[in-house]
């Protein structure tokens, strides 16, 4: 049975029902008829909202970008700069664990459109503040390069933790990594990593 929405729910009622196949069944299958058919509405509702599912999966990779950065800021906030890349770094794996499918979505280059405003200033907000180790505006100074390169290091190492235990050779064991486990995980990538190379 087809449900009655307004213009902006049925957007997000697509986008939840698009976010449910993804988690449930993989990008493969995640087509405008399968949201259509998830959120009960007419098989036309899909393309007038994002054209085609480039368009669905870029809103979609928007969307993560968005919660990413919120999620951030909120683990973050009012922290110290030495505490605040800890904090940064642990937040990361733990939003990417919890939102599996659309963290994977969100780096699928070929899939999206970045070119569309709301991916690229999501996106943008989001690199910004995992490029920064002290939140500045502006952290492609030169007075600032080393602390860049310091950053997206430290950025690169979890987002390949992230990767290895979500979709990747650590996906079998990282049920096991869980609290404080997890926690001394994290650390210990980010310490090593860090470390070695510099």
């Amino acid at each position: 049975m087809k449900q009655p929405y307004h213009h902006g729910a049925l957007r997000t009622a697509l986008l939840n029902a698009a976010e449910a196949i993804l988690d449930r069944d993989g990008i493969n299958a995640l087509t405008l008829r399968a949201a259509a058919r998830e959120a009960g509405v007419s098989h036309g509702a899909p393309a007038h909202h994002f054209g085609d599912v480039t368009g669905l999966l870029t809103a979609l990779a928007a969307l993560g970008f968005e919660r990413l950065h919120a999620y951030l800021v909120t683990e973050t906030s009012n922290a110290d700069p030495l505490r605040f890349v800890k904090l940064l770094g642990h937040a990361y794996v733990r939003f990417a664990l919890a939102h599996r499918g659309i963290f994977l979505l969100m780096f699928r280059s070929e899939r999206l459109d970045w070119a569309a405003p709301d991916l690229s200033e999501a996106s943008a907000a989001a690199f910004s503040l995992l490029t920064s180790d002290q939140r500045v505006d502006e952290p492609h100074t030169a007075e600032n390069l080393q602390a860049l390169i310091v950053a997206s290091t430290r950025w690169s190492l979890m987002h390949g933790l992230a990767t290895l235990l979500i979709d990747g050779p650590l996906v079998g064991i990282a049920s096991k990594f869980e609290g404080a486990e997890l926690e001394t995980l994290i650390d210990q990538v980010l310490e090593r990593g860090l470390s070695e190379r510099f």
